[in-house]
């Protein structure tokens, strides 16, 4: 919100030898960042006179318009300056720099010789004189606003300092000069003034009926004021001390009426809304639409309303999105006579919905949507028809008020408290000058303290505290850095994903984090069903493409894939870590606890209900070339033995014992895939994905991919310490002839089970499949060792043949001989 020095200077006496700087940083100490401070006019000098346009002479031999224009600038003679902007005619009051006067970016004015004329001025727009954007056209003015050959410099208050303030959520008051001006005086220790005091006793005679005004839904607004003025004359302008004001604010002059309103908002705080009376059928109502119908707002916008919308309507339609945008149906025009002031206290959630809903944040909305003081709705109608009576032929005809004003509760504040908080004495002598000074009533004696009816944040002791820290300063508080937790530290599942990522990573695969959406039709061409292939669909997607959760990680590893290999990669590795859902329960309406206490093991057990089950996977996608064709030999691509050992790794680097069996598990191939097994249950995947997959997302061939369901993983001890061997180890080998459907895990199992005890490990070295008649050879290594003496021959060879007596009876193997 922009600020003007000299509009604060109305409602705080602020000393000459205070600078810009000094208020800048006060409202910054009292938690308002300062994003600029724009010193208009300090890169501008005269001489800038108002001038007015007494010919003007089309020059038509140019592609573009150029206009020899005549000017009265207060001189003895006319004033002749080249001009290409058409929107004045002669007649209309204009500012001209002279020669001499140097405009913002250091633009110095002299007579010159162009398109055959001499031009010895310039007329100026808004924008080359920096007030505002507007390059449409030149700045006028109408007959007795200005002095023709007056200073325009201080005709149009030009030197200023003003204030771009950045306004947190939670401090809608200070979306106003009132709430800003408070602020300066508060932090500086100035004398403050409130511009409401003056309009307190601010009464107007009836002079004839009104316009009826209803709150349908009492929940929707708590006080509607609505004031009828008649007699306005359309033809009244806006005075210029009122429209450079708006114009400092960011705003643009529209008509005396509407100007009017913005100013009060940007005065007070307190949006006002006038419709033209004569367009109104009946009464005004606010209430909700009721029924999806469209309605055109100011912009030209025709809009579907939502039953839930809530409106200002008439006896026959809507004529306004509530606290948001006036209807195009009853604006104020140029043959308005008669007007009807809506001053109304909305409830702030009801106008944020409409302005969310319709995508649509008007001036209005950002206010009302913060909270506005609810005494101003009086007020601020009353200072709309004190500024347009005072400034047009209008007059006031009569008041109408439903509802009343709601108030925060006093709060019981207990001094103690504030200084325990912020951990520094605060005398309560000052804690209520604090809060007096950010308008606070309070009783010193009992320190019941009466929040002010802008603040409707204040409701609990920890809000006034907060408030004290503000006001005496953050800097004044001293920094004690809070005790160190004894057990401050990382839970089991939290280094488990650690340590998980850190390995791949350091293995070369790379981090990538994608969406959890997906649609329909990929978890068809994956292949998912029944269970798998259930999620839940999202109620606001970000995306129409996307408006499901995603039911695995492989599916967007994949799209990963996909688009970098259509920017040029072709060998790479990626693994990605996150939450899937499936729709395996029946979830529970959303619930909002209350937060003032602990919420009891039911309220606690219903919000897990109404969250969908989310298990957290790591996958990881395996595409290309591993090793690239040297001199050390030839290119070797990523094979279904790399993502097993990949799932395997994470499997052994959580300390988990698992099995191996063949699975037909979608999205992988039905003959190439592994399923891992922990304690009977399947939690990790591994092996070559589908070819039909591969060929639809335009894959290398036999794209390899895994995946780890880490939440279904067994808690275990990330380090597990094993015993260091000092006794010399036997080693033994073993190769033994199976069928080909005997898997090498069963073999090993057998050969486990029968070498007993001293068994230290087993490791598969060799697989020979071309025996014929569906024999494979399986060789195997065994290291058996003692923890307190050397083995001997007979006790190695003992153990070796009972090992392979037990795979022969699992097993059905021949040992090896040749």
């Amino acid at each position: 919100m922009r600020a003007p020095l000299s509009w604060i200077k109305e409602f705080v006496e602020i000393p000459s030898s205070v600078t810009a700087e000094q208020i800048s940083d006060g409202l910054i100490r009292v938690g308002f960042e300062v994003e600029e401070i724009i010193k208009q006019g300090a890169d501008l000098t005269g001489p800038l006179v108002f001038a007015k346009v007494l010919s003007i002479e089309e020059l038509t031999d140019f592609k573009k318009p150029v206009r020899y224009v005549g000017l009265d600038c207060g001189e003895k003679e006319t004033r002749y300056v080249i001009c290409g902007a058409t929107n004045f005619v002669v007649g209309d009051l204009i500012v001209a720099a002279l020669p001499g006067a140097v405009l913002p970016g250091d633009f110095a004015i002299g007579a010159r010789e162009t398109y055959g004329k001499t031009s010895n001025g310039m007329i100026c727009s808004a924008r080359e004189l920096g007030l505002g954007e507007d390059h449409a056209g030149i700045m006028t003015f109408t007959d007795g606003t200005v002095k023709i050959g007056g200073d325009a410099i201080a005709g149009l208050m030009i030197n200023d300092v003003i204030f771009d303030v950045a306004v947190n959520p939670d401090r809608g008051y200070a979306l106003s000069i009132r709430g800003i001006a408070r602020e300066v005086a508060g932090s500086l220790g100035l004398k403050f003034t409130d511009p409401v005091d003056a309009l307190r006793t601010l009464t107007f005679a009836e002079t004839g009926k009104g316009v009826s005004a209803k709150i349908a839904d009492k929940s929707t607004a708590s006080v509607f004021y609505l004031r009828t003025l008649s007699n306005f004359d359309p033809s009244a302008t806006t005075p210029l001390w009122m429209r450079r004001r708006i114009e400092k604010m960011g705003m643009r002059s529209i008509s005396l009426v509407v100007d009017v309103t913005n100013y009060v908002m940007l005065e007070l705080g307190q949006p006002l809304h006038a419709f033209d009376k004569s367009k109104i059928k009946g009464g005004l109502t606010i209430k909700r639409a009721g029924k999806a119908q469209p309605f055109t707002t100011l912009d030209g916008q025709v809009r579907q309303l939502d039953p839930d919308d809530l409106m200002v309507c008439d006896d026959a339609q809507p004529l306004a999105l509530a606290g948001t945008m006036g209807g195009a149906s009853s604006e104020i025009s140029e043959t308005t006579t008669e007007i009807a002031l809506e001053a109304v206290r909305f409830d702030p959630i009801c106008v944020a919905k409409n302005s969310r809903r319709h995508k649509l944040s008007s001036e209005a909305s950002r206010r009302l949507e913060r909270s506005v003081d609810p005494s101003l709705a009086q007020y601020a109608s009353a200072r709309f028809v004190q500024l347009l009576t005072e400034n047009s032929s209008a007059q006031h005809v009569a008041t109408v008020v439903d509802g009343e004003p709601r108030f925060s509760p006093v709060v019981k504040l207990d001094p103690a408290y504030v200084s325990r908080i912020l951990g520094v004495e605060v005398p309560p002598a000052k804690i209520a000058e604090v809060l007096r000074t950010i308008g606070c009533d309070v009783n010193e004696k009992t320190f019941e303290v009466d929040p002010p009816a802008w603040r409707s944040d204040l409701l609990t002791p920890a809000d006034f505290t907060e408030e004290v820290a503000r006001m005496i300063g953050y800097d004044k508080i001293p920094s004690v850095l809070p005790p160190r937790p004894l057990h401050a530290s990382l839970t089991p599942t939290q280094k488990r994903r650690r340590a998980v990522a850190a390995m791949l990573a350091g293995r070369g695969l790379a981090e990538v984090q994608t969406f959890p959406f997906t649609n329909q039709e990929t978890i068809d061409s994956m292949g998912f069903v029944g269970e798998r292939a259930s999620t839940y669909r999202i109620a606001n997607p970000m995306s129409e493409e996307f408006p499901l959760m995603r039911v695995h990680l492989v599916p967007g590893l994949i799209e990963v894939a996909q688009r970098n290999i259509s920017r040029g990669a072709k060998d790479f590795a990626i693994f990605e870590m996150g939450s899937i859902f499936r729709s395996s329960q029946k979830l529970v309406p959303f619930i909002s606890p209350d937060l003032s206490k602990r919420p009891s093991q039911k309220i606690i057990d219903e919000i897990f209900a109404s969250v969908p089950p989310q298990a957290y996977h790591v996958a990881g996608l395996l595409v290309g070339k591993v090793e690239n064709e040297d001199w050390q030999g030839k290119a070797r691509a990523y094979t279904w033995q790399d993502a097993i050992a990949y799932a395997q790794d994470i499997l052994q680097l959580c300390n988990l014992q698992w099995t191996v069996k063949r699975s037909d598990f979608a999205p992988w191939h039905p003959g190439r895939c592994a399923e891992l097994i922990v304690d009977g249950k399947a939690v990790a995947h591994a092996g070559e994905l589908h070819p039909r997959i591969v060929a639809k997302y335009g894959l290398p061939e036999r794209s390899v991919a895994f995946a780890v369901g880490l939440s279904v993983l067994p808690d275990s001890e990330l380090v597990r310490p094993t015993t260091v061997g000092t006794m010399p180890a036997a080693l033994q080998d073993v190769a033994l002839i199976v069928g080909a459907d005997v898997t090498a895990a069963q073999v090993e199992a057998a050969l486990r089970a029968g070498a007993g005890d001293l068994l230290e490990s087993i490791t598969l070295f060799d697989r020979y499949d071309k025996l014929g008649d569906g024999k494979i050879s399986l060789a195997f290594s065994l290291a058996f060792r003692a923890p307190d003496r050397t083995l001997t021959g007979a006790e190695v060879t003992e153990m070796r043949e009972a090992a392979v007596a037990a795979a022969v009876k699992a097993t059905g193997a021949v040992l090896r001989t040749a």
